[in-house]
């Protein structure tokens, strides 16, 4: 197939790769001309023969909406556009039903396998109408991983599934990657565990916690064994924060998931003002000890 893709970050440059590989043709825009096969949206569709197909991975929000939008005013009737970055499912509808009154078709596709997926492959989970998932299936079969499609690839539903399933994926990426963190630092505690990174390591083969997160945390203890280069400040993208907000919608009780979201807050603050609270709390009540903050923020004096 012949295939143009709007963004070549770290996602968008490998999809291109792999799909390049696979022998389809592919015709990448980016504002970033030293990769990029064109000059602009309007080029790009310029050199695409129709019916079009139009792959967009941009930062979620506005920059895809605005994407969209703008490629709505180029393409015509039976062009297909397709958003496979992070986009909030919510925004899918608004975006499908403003290419359908110009005739042009829209998915949704959630797509995992990080930097790792031009090797690997992607996994992808599709939301649209039978027609156009059946239209983009060479490129689907392409990225996917190797071996039987379903586990690699599901039509998820209607336009909004594929996001909200990636959505709940991510979701439950927060609480596994928070488990993993956590009996890290409980490992690292214990005086009798001496060598963390082999206890981790002989977890990846045979036992029930295994999975390529633990994989992946051994590299990177591996490459950094105190991980001392980075620091614990860690980001949400938002698709943990929306799957709590679904979990809230849905009355469905997401303890896990949640606590791995305010987990991710907790690590922005180097002296929490909650748990200062806390410990004035304790210290009123009951005259237990509180530390007195330090020049840097440290233990301090305790009285």
């Amino acid at each position: 197939m012949q295939l143009g893709l709007v963004g070549l970050g770290k996602m968008g440059f490998n999809m291109r790769e792999r799909l390049r590989a696979a022998d389809h043709e592919v015709i990448g825009y980016d504002r970033n001309a030293q990769v990029s096969d064109s000059s602009s949206l309007a080029d790009l569709v310029g050199k695409l023969a129709a019916p079009r197909v139009v792959w967009v991975m941009v930062p979620a929000g506005e920059p895809t909406r605005q994407t969209v939008a703008e490629l709505g005013d180029l393409l015509a009737e039976g062009d297909l556009v397709i958003d496979g970055g992070n986009s909030r499912y919510t925004d899918d509808k608004v975006n499908a039903d403003l290419l359908a009154h110009k005739g042009i078709g829209y998915l949704d596709v959630g797509v995992s396998g990080g930097v790792w997926g031009r090797e690997n492959g992607y996994g992808l989970m599709v939301g649209g109408d039978r027609e156009h998932v059946e239209r983009a299936l060479p490129i689907f079969d392409a990225l996917r991983p190797e071996g039987p499609r379903e586990e690699g690839f599901a039509h998820a539903g209607k336009v909004g599934a594929g996001h909200y399933a990636k959505m709940v994926h991510n979701g439950i990426e927060y609480g596994l990657m928070q488990a993993y963190a956590e009996g890290f630092e409980l490992l690292d505690a214990a005086d009798e565990v001496t060598d963390v990174p082999a206890v981790l390591k002989a977890w990846t083969r045979g036992t029930v916690v295994r999975s390529w997160l633990l994989d992946l945390l051994v590299k990177a203890l591996e490459e950094d064994p105190g991980l001392s280069e980075i620091s614990g400040y860690v980001e949400d993208s938002g698709e943990g924060r929306w799957t709590v907000e679904e979990a809230i919608n849905h009355s469905v009780p997401a303890p896990v998931i949640s606590a791995a979201l305010f987990a991710r807050f907790a690590s922005r603050q180097a002296d929490s003002p909650a748990m200062k609270a806390v410990a004035a709390l304790r210290n009123q009540f009951g005259g237990h000890a509180v530390h007195k903050a330090g020049p840097t923020s440290g233990s301090g004096d305790v009285s």
